[in-house]
Protein backbone atom coordinates (compact mmCIF):
# COMPACT_ATOMS: atom_id res chain seq x y z
CA UNK A 1 0.00 0.00 0.00
CA UNK A 2 1.77 3.38 -1.21
CA UNK A 3 0.95 5.61 2.09
CA UNK A 4 2.10 8.61 0.18
CA UNK A 5 -1.85 9.14 -0.53
CA UNK A 6 -4.63 12.20 0.19
CA UNK A 7 -2.69 15.16 0.83
CA UNK A 8 0.61 13.38 0.17
CA UNK A 9 -0.37 11.94 -2.67
CA UNK A 10 2.38 12.65 -5.73
CA UNK A 11 5.98 12.20 -7.57
CA UNK A 12 7.04 15.69 -7.56
CA UNK A 13 7.74 17.38 -4.33
CA UNK A 14 7.12 21.01 -6.25
CA UNK A 15 3.51 20.51 -7.50
CA UNK A 16 2.70 18.90 -3.62
CA UNK A 17 3.81 22.19 -2.08
CA UNK A 18 2.01 24.49 -4.82
CA UNK A 19 -0.94 22.42 -4.42
CA UNK A 20 -0.83 22.95 -0.26
CA UNK A 21 0.28 26.67 -1.42
CA UNK A 22 -3.21 26.68 -3.44
CA UNK A 23 -5.39 25.61 -0.34
CA UNK A 24 -3.80 27.98 2.10
CA UNK A 25 -4.83 30.74 -0.39
CA UNK A 26 -8.29 29.82 0.36
CA UNK A 27 -8.11 29.45 4.13
CA UNK A 28 -5.14 31.82 6.04
CA UNK A 29 -6.16 35.29 6.61
CA UNK A 30 -2.95 36.68 5.78
CA UNK A 31 0.01 36.12 3.28
CA UNK A 32 -0.21 32.30 3.02
CA UNK A 33 2.88 32.57 1.13
CA UNK A 34 4.75 33.41 3.81
CA UNK A 35 8.02 31.68 5.50
CA UNK A 36 10.34 31.48 8.07
CA UNK A 37 13.64 31.90 6.06
CA UNK A 38 16.97 30.83 8.08
CA UNK A 39 20.28 31.44 7.40
CA UNK A 40 23.77 31.60 9.31
CA UNK A 41 26.50 34.51 9.93
CA UNK A 42 30.09 34.21 9.79
CA UNK A 43 30.35 32.78 13.04
CA UNK A 44 27.45 30.13 12.29
CA UNK A 45 25.01 32.17 14.30
CA UNK A 46 21.63 31.31 13.15
CA UNK A 47 19.47 34.23 12.00
CA UNK A 48 15.61 33.78 11.21
CA UNK A 49 13.00 36.04 9.35
CA UNK A 50 9.87 35.90 8.00
CA UNK A 51 10.33 36.98 3.94
CA UNK A 52 7.04 36.26 0.89
CA UNK A 53 8.08 33.39 -1.35
CA UNK A 54 7.23 34.62 -5.00
CA UNK A 55 7.30 31.80 -7.09
CA UNK A 56 7.13 27.70 -7.05
CA UNK A 57 9.20 26.46 -10.12
CA UNK A 58 10.20 23.00 -11.24
CA UNK A 59 13.15 22.98 -9.32
CA UNK A 60 13.17 25.64 -6.77
CA UNK A 61 11.48 28.11 -4.64
CA UNK A 62 11.91 31.93 -5.38
CA UNK A 63 11.76 34.48 -3.02
CA UNK A 64 12.55 38.66 -3.34
CA UNK A 65 15.14 41.13 -1.17
CA UNK A 66 17.63 43.99 -1.00
CA UNK A 67 21.13 42.58 -1.78
CA UNK A 68 22.56 44.82 0.87
CA UNK A 69 20.64 43.09 3.84
CA UNK A 70 21.64 40.92 6.77
CA UNK A 71 19.93 38.06 4.88
CA UNK A 72 21.94 38.53 1.75
CA UNK A 73 25.04 38.87 3.17
CA UNK A 74 24.44 35.59 5.12
CA UNK A 75 22.98 34.21 1.81
CA UNK A 76 25.44 34.97 -0.53
CA UNK A 77 28.49 34.32 1.98
CA UNK A 78 27.00 30.55 3.03
CA UNK A 79 25.03 29.58 -0.20
CA UNK A 80 22.45 27.50 2.00
CA UNK A 81 19.53 28.18 2.99
CA UNK A 82 16.63 26.43 4.83
CA UNK A 83 12.77 27.33 5.59
CA UNK A 84 9.75 26.26 6.65
CA UNK A 85 5.88 27.65 5.63
CA UNK A 86 2.93 26.84 8.23
CA UNK A 87 -0.11 27.11 8.02
CA UNK A 88 -2.86 27.16 10.69
CA UNK A 89 -5.72 26.66 9.30
CA UNK A 90 -4.52 24.03 7.18
CA UNK A 91 -2.33 22.13 10.44
CA UNK A 92 0.55 21.58 8.11
CA UNK A 93 3.60 22.65 7.47
CA UNK A 94 6.59 22.14 4.84
CA UNK A 95 10.71 22.52 5.67
CA UNK A 96 12.79 22.86 2.85
CA UNK A 97 16.87 22.89 2.68
CA UNK A 98 19.12 23.65 0.20
CA UNK A 99 21.45 26.03 -1.71
CA UNK A 100 21.19 29.20 -2.88
CA UNK A 101 21.84 31.32 -6.10
CA UNK A 102 20.97 34.73 -7.23
CA UNK A 103 17.91 35.73 -9.67
CA UNK A 104 19.17 38.84 -11.00
CA UNK A 105 17.97 39.29 -14.27
CA UNK A 106 14.65 39.32 -16.61
CA UNK A 107 12.98 37.54 -13.99
CA UNK A 108 13.59 39.95 -11.52
CA UNK A 109 12.54 42.71 -13.49
CA UNK A 110 9.47 41.44 -14.37
CA UNK A 111 8.88 40.58 -10.26
CA UNK A 112 9.72 43.82 -9.54
CA UNK A 113 7.45 45.64 -12.01
CA UNK A 114 4.39 43.80 -11.11
CA UNK A 115 4.69 45.43 -7.33
CA UNK A 116 2.83 48.37 -6.33
CA UNK A 117 4.49 51.70 -7.06
CA UNK A 118 5.22 52.45 -3.43
CA UNK A 119 6.49 49.13 -2.82
CA UNK A 120 8.94 49.40 -5.53
CA UNK A 121 9.99 53.25 -4.10
CA UNK A 122 10.52 51.30 -0.99
CA UNK A 123 12.51 49.28 -2.55
CA UNK A 124 14.65 52.38 -3.51
CA UNK A 125 14.09 54.04 0.10
CA UNK A 126 14.91 51.68 2.63
CA UNK A 127 18.62 50.49 3.33
CA UNK A 128 18.08 47.83 4.52
CA UNK A 129 19.24 46.36 8.16
CA UNK A 130 21.13 49.40 8.55
CA UNK A 131 20.09 51.80 11.42
CA UNK A 132 17.59 54.77 10.44
CA UNK A 133 17.61 57.82 13.06
CA UNK A 134 13.29 57.81 12.31
CA UNK A 135 10.77 57.18 10.69
CA UNK A 136 10.67 60.59 9.24
CA UNK A 137 14.12 60.30 7.79
CA UNK A 138 12.67 57.33 6.18
CA UNK A 139 9.69 59.17 4.61
CA UNK A 140 12.19 61.68 3.25
CA UNK A 141 13.72 59.60 1.76
CA UNK A 142 10.41 58.19 0.08
CA UNK A 143 9.86 61.41 -1.01
CA UNK A 144 13.36 61.74 -2.60
CA UNK A 145 12.95 59.33 -4.76
CA UNK A 146 9.83 59.82 -5.86
CA UNK A 147 10.74 63.26 -7.21
CA UNK A 148 13.43 61.37 -9.02
CA UNK A 149 12.07 58.91 -10.56
CA UNK A 150 8.61 59.52 -10.54
CA UNK A 151 5.63 56.67 -11.94
CA UNK A 152 8.10 54.39 -13.21
CA UNK A 153 11.79 53.49 -11.02
CA UNK A 154 13.92 51.04 -12.53
CA UNK A 155 14.47 47.60 -10.23
CA UNK A 156 17.41 48.84 -7.99
CA UNK A 157 20.82 47.06 -8.95
CA UNK A 158 20.99 45.98 -5.30
CA UNK A 159 17.47 44.52 -4.91
CA UNK A 160 16.62 41.26 -6.89
CA UNK A 161 15.76 37.60 -6.11
CA UNK A 162 16.97 34.37 -4.87
CA UNK A 163 16.61 30.71 -5.76
CA UNK A 164 16.65 28.36 -3.18
CA UNK A 165 17.38 24.63 -4.88
CA UNK A 166 16.45 22.15 -2.66
CA UNK A 167 17.97 18.74 -1.54
CA UNK A 168 15.57 17.95 1.67
CA UNK A 169 11.42 18.88 1.61
CA UNK A 170 9.55 17.42 4.25
CA UNK A 171 5.97 17.26 4.44
CA UNK A 172 3.89 17.63 7.48
CA UNK A 173 0.93 17.72 8.80
CA UNK A 174 -1.22 17.63 12.12
CA UNK A 175 -2.10 14.24 13.85
CA UNK A 176 -4.46 13.22 16.99
CA UNK A 177 -2.58 12.49 19.99
CA UNK A 178 0.46 14.51 18.35
CA UNK A 179 1.22 11.11 16.52
CA UNK A 180 1.61 13.61 13.33
CA UNK A 181 2.46 12.31 9.41
CA UNK A 182 5.57 13.26 8.04
CA UNK A 183 6.86 12.19 4.45
CA UNK A 184 10.49 13.01 3.88
CA UNK A 185 11.86 13.96 0.52
CA UNK A 186 15.65 13.75 -0.21
CA UNK A 187 18.08 13.86 -2.72
CA UNK A 188 22.02 14.03 -2.97
CA UNK A 189 22.08 17.04 -4.86
CA UNK A 190 20.55 18.93 -7.27
CA UNK A 191 18.69 17.07 -10.42
CA UNK A 192 19.15 13.87 -8.25
CA UNK A 193 17.00 11.13 -7.93
CA UNK A 194 14.59 11.74 -4.75
CA UNK A 195 14.04 9.29 -2.28
CA UNK A 196 11.05 9.76 -0.08
CA UNK A 197 10.31 8.26 3.08
CA UNK A 198 8.04 8.40 6.18
CA UNK A 199 9.14 9.57 9.50
CA UNK A 200 8.26 9.13 13.31
CA UNK A 201 6.23 12.07 14.48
Amino acid sequence: MNEQSGIFAGTDPFSIAGRWLEEAEKTEPNDPNAIALATVDSSSLPNVRMVLLKEIEEDAFVFYTNYHSTKAGELDESGKAAFVMHWKSLRRQIRVRGTITREDGPQADEYYASRSLKSRLGAWASRQSEPLTSRAALMAEVAKVTTKFGPNPPRPSFWGGYRLIPVEIEFWADGAFRLHDRFQWRRTAPGSEWQVQRLNP
